[in-house]
């Protein structure tokens, strides 16, 4: 069986941006952002790629035309082969009915409801409506499908399948939790035996969600609601814990059973008065770093607050030992390492999808029947584009008159190579095999660097990435290192990034570019079965310094996709303040200045 899934929607950007405002810094405050395609062929997943990777327009929302023909080419496969076609988002009849119901109940004045329910009516039967799905798919695509093979997916149910394939399809409690899906922002409750069992009691509505309340706070500070939520995460760790909360004495209110109230005003010039209120703040205070701080700290604590509220219900009404975290607020990895430590479940799994890229994939695995994944599938993020030996060369020859290049004979050659690099303060930008899917950089597309350098933080936010000098970065480590380094808790494995865990008080000299300002690291671990060329260049770097991590973040800078084609890689590299490109096998400078160009007779330049 083979089942096409897919997110993302041809006129989204236009209908959110001209209906509701969603341009400039709200941009992404819309449904279908994190476009992306992922094909699932007899119960596995063979592959899977964010749009904004080929179309190299962040976050995009636009229909995935690319990455649906990349996946359908990479695996041989033909449109009209597909049996079925999943799409992660049910606007069905009901939940049109719902909509209207929810203008009409609201104490709006009359004439106020009317442009509502206009506004909601146009962008229902222009988008979000299964027939405007459908056609909308068949538009973009040129394959008249038949429509009964659409299958419309509800929203967070292609969250949970999504990590449950991902985990491996066992029994697990759960917690999905996202700004919006059709008119929830989250649902709880067990996967027996492939089955879902939903706690009805414990939903709770979108008028009631933390994933926008989080980026409404994200907005009153100056950022990027539905993009730069990871920054306020950053910045609370340079506050203590708050003392008092406010947010949690005036916008929210917990419930017996499990569920909660938020109160945050929709308008923007509402809610940040209300904010300026709580925390006493104005247009000059809020650009300055101690404040954004405080307020940081704050909504930091209110997510842990309330997901901590939820758990406590879960943890209550479920008899089983694994929790799957997924949604828009399982990217918070400062809550999860704490909802787990801090409950009585033994393990907990959030998945390198678990935002809103992986619907694409959760859609297609429950059209395909999570009980058909294979017992012997792999659970990789590495699902994306690889690039040849001679596409990688025919890349580097189109630049050759600004790079020069030196061919390792093998792999450990390249691993010694590169670790030799490393050991100094260089930043290497390293291209390897087949691009990772999600919104963290894993090890095939990452920048790295040697973490023993106190200053390599500001030298990569600065010279490199070309962003805010109080972000941190990660460690990655071989998984076997791992608990000699981090404290690692109720968790043997990270492979993900998205846990954080206390480094260790012997290592925090001895790897200060990777401890953020609070003695804590986003830790990625990695072993020879999910990334060999990785795990071989860990091991060559740890033998050369005694250093058992390297720095790790996504190859791109500020604003931009992470890199997916060689192409993009050698763009970045020459944009930047990177020292060397390592990719494939090739190990890539910059020329300091004019001299014959092209290949020489070693895979070489004529110069090099």
């Amino acid at each position: 069986m083979i089942v096409l899934g897919y997110n993302g929607f041809t006129r989204g950007a236009e209908l959110f941006g001209r209906l509701y405002g969603a341009t400039g810094i709200d941009r992404n405050l819309l449904v279908g952002h994190d476009a992306a395609a992922a094909l699932v062929i007899d119960g596995e997943v063979v592959a899977a790629v964010e749009e904004e990777r080929l179309s190299r327009v962040k976050k995009t929302s636009d229909f995935p035309a690319k990455a649906i023909e990349w996946c359908l080419d990479f695996a041989g496969v033909e449109i009209g082969q597909v049996d079925v076609v999943a799409f992660p988002w049910r606007f069905s009849s009901t939940v049109g009915e719902e909509m209207i119901a929810g203008i009409c109940d609201t104490d709006l004045p009359v004439a106020a409801k009317f442009d509502a329910l206009r506004r909601t009516g146009e962008l229902y039967t222009g988008m979000l409506s299964p027939d405007a799905v459908y056609a909308d798919f068949v538009r973009r695509t040129g394959h008249e499908l038949d429509p009964n093979k659409l299958a419309l997916v509800p929203h967070h149910l292609a969250h949970l399948m999504c990590g449950a394939h991902l985990a491996g399809g066992g029994d697990a409690a759960f917690l999905v939790s996202d700004g919006r899906a059709e008119t929830l922002s989250s649902v709880m409750g067990e996967l027996r035996d492939g089955v879902v069992h939903l706690f009805d009691a414990t939903t709770v509505p979108m008028s009631s969600s933390l994933g926008v309340a989080y980026g409404r706070i994200t907005r009153y500070l100056g950022f990027v609601p539905n993009n730069d939520e990871y920054k306020v995460m950053g910045l609370a760790a340079y506050g203590p814990p708050p003392p008092h909360n406010p947010l949690l004495d005036h916008v929210v209110r917990l419930h017996e059973n499990g569920t909660y109230t938020i109160s945050v005003p929709a308008d923007r010039n509402a809610y940040y008065a209300l904010f300026d209120g709580l925390f006493g703040g104005d247009r000059e205070k809020r650009e300055e770093f101690d404040f954004r701080v405080k307020v940081a700290g704050c909504a930091q604590h209110m997510v842990e607050a309330v997901t901590a509220h939820q758990l406590r219900t879960l943890s209550a009404a479920s008899s089983l030992d694994t929790l799957l975290f997924e949604g828009g607020l399982a990217l918070n990895c400062v809550a999860n390492t704490k909802m787990l430590q801090r409950s009585p479940f033994t393990g907990m799994e959030v998945s390198f999808g678990a935002s809103d890229p992986g619907v694409a994939i959760g859609a297609a695995v429950y059209a395909a029947g999570l009980r058909n994944r294979p017992a012997d599938a792999v659970t990789t993020p590495y699902l994306g584009p690889a690039y040849d030996e001679r596409h990688v060369l025919d890349a580097l020859e189109r630049y050759a008159d600004v790079v020069e290049w030196q061919q390792e004979p093998d792999a450990a050659a390249l691993a010694d190579r590169t670790a030799e690099l490393l050991a100094e303060k260089n930043v290497v930008g390293w291209f390897q095999g087949r691009a990772e899917f999600g919104p963290r950089a894993l090890g095939d597309r990452s920048i790295l660097a040697n973490p023993a350098f106190p200053d390599i933080k500001d030298i990569i936010n600065v010279r490199v990435k070309h962003r805010e000098p109080f972000r941190p970065f990660a460690p990655v480590v071989l998984e076997s290192e791992a608990p000699r380094v981090f404290e690692m808790g109720k968790k043997t494995s990270s492979p993900y990034m998205t846990f954080v865990f206390p480094v260790r008080p012997e290592y925090q000299e001895r790897i200060p570019g990777a401890c953020h300002v609070d003695g804590t690291a986003r830790v990625q671990t990695v072993d020879d079965r999910q990334n060999p060329d990785l795990a071989r260049l860990l091991r060559a770097f740890t033998a050369r310094t005694d250093v058992p991590c390297l720095l790790n973040t996504s190859f791109n800078v500020a604003g931009e996709p992470i890199v997916c084609s060689p192409e993009d890689a050698l763009e970045c590299f020459l944009a930047t303040e990177i020292d060397h490109l390592v990719i494939d096998r090739y190990v890539v400078t910059k020329r300091s200045g004019p001299g014959p160009h092209g290949p020489g007779p070693d895979g070489g330049t004529g110069n090099g």
